[in-house]
């Protein structure tokens, strides 16, 4: 992905989601993949954390042998998607990092099938290597481009998760209401994608991608992160006739079913809102105003 921001983007993230080394770090790991700067480090807690590149966001903090442990909000906020699929039988994961929302939803839920794609070989090492990511028959993971897996993937699936980061920002080709049409297609038809984006503070296409789903699915809302820099945007592809209350309510019950160390209903309440006018002010985002086009293609 071509890197659009400079360095004030990378101190603006991590300032923003709070998300810069707290106390001393150790160096682990530093390989160069086909695509990022790869970093591992462990701070004095023992919690693992990926980044992209010197400085940046952390990308995803683990704790290795306690699936259990979502250190990072959005992680904890992706849960949500849960309230709207009550019993899911097969999700997709796009973007493993540290493998934490796999790893959680294999150890809560065993009878789960799970696949997840990452574009990039050396994240799947890293996350066997140094953050206990274990893949099995229930839970498998292909080394791919995740909008391509979407495209010609077999089956569908009940909930989507969303979370394919390059150091900046969630490439742009994932993005698109091209791609948006896909995920839905390869949703069941009461199906859920949840997304982490950036929010309107470090994003300029926020309106626009706001928009963009809303151009594609039935119901778009987001949960908006105290003290973090970005947002978790649920998208159905069918009417949820369900209020605010009875979706923070709903998030309480599956706090205590989970037995989650967080309450999901803390969050729901602090921060859910459906879209609305902030997608008035953007713009349908469309393959073919790619920034990564060569201009002889446009």
């Amino acid at each position: 992905m071509r890197r659009r921001h400079g360095l004030w983007f990378a101190l603006l993230c991590a300032l923003c989601l709070g998300n810069a080394a707290t106390g001393a770090e150790r160096l682990l790991l530093e390989s160069k993949s086909p695509y990022n700067t790869v970093l591992v480090s462990e701070d004095e807690r023992g919690l693992r954390i990926l980044r992209f590149e010197r400085g940046g966001a952390r990308q995803s903090v683990v704790k290795p042998g306690d699936p259990d442990h979502l250190e990072v909000p959005y992680v904890r906020a992706m849960l949500f998607a849960l309230v709207f699929s009550e019993r899911p039988r097969r999700v997709l994961v796009v973007g493993l990092g540290g493998g934490s929302i796999p790893s959680f939803l294999r150890h809560r839920f065993p009878d789960l099938e799970i696949d997840v794609v990452d574009i990039d070989p050396v994240v799947v090492e890293v996350a066997r290597s140094h953050f206990g990511f274990r893949d099995d028959a229930k839970l498998r993971v292909e080394v791919d481009d995740g909008r391509r897996f979407i495209e010609r993937r077999s089956g569908r699936y009940d909930i989507i998760f969303l979370d394919a980061f390059g150091p900046d920002s969630v490439p742009y080709a994932l993005t698109t209401r091209e791609f948006l049409r896909a995920v839905r297609a390869a949703l069941t038809p009461r199906g859920v994608v949840i997304s982490n984006i950036w929010g309107p503070s470090s994003n300029p296409l926020y309106d626009s991608m706001v928009r963009t789903y809303q151009s594609v699915y039935e119901e778009v809302c987001t949960v908006d992160l105290a003290g973090a820099g970005n947002k978790v945007l649920v998208a159905l592809p069918w009417k949820s006739l369900r209020t605010r209350d009875e979706l923070i309510r709903q998030s309480r019950q599956l706090t205590v079913q989970l037995q989650l160390r967080s309450d999901l209903g803390d969050t729901v309440e602090r921060g859910f809102q459906r879209a609305g006018a902030e997608a008035a002010r953007g713009r349908v985002l469309i393959d073919a105003d790619s920034p990564d086009r060569p201009p002889a293609a446009r």
